[in-house]
C-alpha cells in the first residue's frame, strides 16, 4: 500500500474514524474510496470485529444519516424500502419510508434473508431509487451501502447471486486486531464510547462536490489498457470458470480515480490499479471446482495475472 500523502480533507475523515477503530486504516481508506466512487462495499468477516462501528464512524464524519438493517429470514422487501399505509381519516395512502431511505446504510448479514428481499436492496444500490406501489422514489445522495456477511455460518443462508455480487464495488475483510491493538480497544471501552463523541469533519455538500471532482481524475489510455488486460486474463485463466465482467473493469477504473484523489493526485498510476484490483475483481470471479478444492482463491488468481502483465512505466501527469 502506498505511503503517499493523503488529501487533507479526506485525511480528517480517516483521523476521525481512527478515534473509534484501532489499526484499520486500510479498511477506512477503502471505504472512503468506495464512497467517493459512488460504489458499495461487501464486508465478509466474523461478528464482533467492528463492522457496525466502522460504518457509523464514517457516517458521523460526513454528517450523513445512518441506517442499520438487520437481515433475517423473515424480513420482507417492504421492511427495507417502506410501505404505503391507508389512512382512513384522510382517505388516502401515506408512505412510510423504510431504512433504505438514508445516506449510509449498514446491511447486516445480507445473506440471511431471502433473494426477494435481497433484490429490494439491489434495486436501490443499482438505480439509486426504489419502486413502491408502481411509483419510483429517488434515494438521497450520497447513497452508500456496506453489506456484511458471515463467512463461517452457511446453514439457513441464501448466498448472494453473481449478479448481485457484481453490484459491489469492493469486497474486503477487516480481520482480527493485533494483541496490542486489542488492548487499546479494551482501554477505550472502559470510558465513554468514542463513537458518541465523534463530530462531523465534512458536510454532505462538500462530499457531493468531491464525488464530482473524482470523476475528473485523469485515466490515461495506457492505464485503461492495463485494466482491460487484467480483466481479460482473468477470463481465460485455467483455474477460472467465469472471469471479471466489463462492469468490473469500469468499477476498477472508478475505484482508481477515487484512490488517486485520496492520495492527492489528479491522475491514476499503475500502483493504484495493482493495489485495488484484488478488492474489485475477487468477488467477480467464479473459480472452477477443482481450483477451489486445491484452495486457490480469486485473489491469488488476480495477483498471478498481474505478475505476468508488463506494467505501464510512463508516469502520468497533467
Amino acid at each position: 500500500m502506498s505511503h503517499e500523502t493523503v488529501n487533507p480533507k479526506l485525511q480528517s475523515i480517516i483521523d476521525n474514524i481512527e478515534k473509534v477503530m484501532i489499526g484499520k486504516r486500510k479498511v477506512a481508506e477503502l471505504s472512503i474510496v468506495s464512497l467517493l466512487a459512488g460504489g458499495h462495499v461487501l464486508l465478509e468477516d466474523v461478528p464482533g470485529v467492528g463492522k457496525t462501528m466502522m460504518v457509523r464512524a464514517l457516517a458521523k464524519s460526513v454528517g450523513a444519516s445512518f441506517k442499520r438493517i438487520q437481515f433475517t429470514p423473515d424480513l420482507l422487501p417492504s421492511d427495507v424500502i417502506g410501505v404505503s399505509i391507508y389512512n382512513p381519516k384522510e382517505m388516502e395512502f401515506n408512505f412510510r419510508p423504510g431504512p433504505i431511505m438514508g445516506n449510509i446504510i449498514l446491511a447486516d448479514e445480507i445473506n440471511r434473508t431471502s433473494p426477494k428481499t435481497q433484490s429490494a436492496l439491489l434495486e436501490g444500490m443499482e438505480e439509486s431509487s426504489v419502486t413502491i406501489d408502481g411509483m419510483t422514489r429517488k434515494l438521497d445522495k450520497p447513497f452508500f451501502v456496506m453489506a456484511t456477511q458471515n463467512p463461517i455460518e452457511y446453514e439457513g443462508t441464501y448466498p448472494l447471486p453473481e449478479a448481485q455480487l457484481d453490484r459491489f464495488l469492493l469486497k474486503m475483510k477487516m480481520g482480527y486486531p493485533e494483541p496490542e491493538e486489542e488492548m487499546e480497544v479494551l482501554h477505550r471501552a472502559q470510558r465513554t464510547p468514542p463513537i458518541d463523541e465523534l463530530e462531523p469533519v465534512m458536510t454532505l455538500e462538500e462530499l457531493r462536490y468531491i464525488q464530482g471532482d473524482v470523476k475528473e481524475v485523469l485515466v490515461d489510455d495506457t492505464i485503461k489498457k492495463y485494466i482491460v488486460e487484467i480483466a481479460n486474463r482473468t477470463r481465460i485463466h485455467a483455474n477460472v470458470y467465469l472471469g471479471a465482467s466489463p462492469r468490473g473493469s469500469i468499477a476498477l477504473m472508478k475505484a482508481c480515480q477515487a484512490y488517486a484523489y485520496l492520495r492527492g493526485r489528479d491522475y491514476v498510476v499503475p500502483d493504484d490499479v495493482q493495489f485495488l484490483a484484488p478488492f474489485v475483481f475477487s468477488h467477480r470471479i467464479i473459480m472452477k471446482s477443482e481450483a477451489r478444492y486445491e484452495g486457490i482463491t480469486p485473489e491469488e488468481v488476480v495477483e498471478r495475472v498481474m505478475a505476468r502483465i508488463p506494467v505501464p512505466v510512463q508516469r502520468l501527469v497533467r
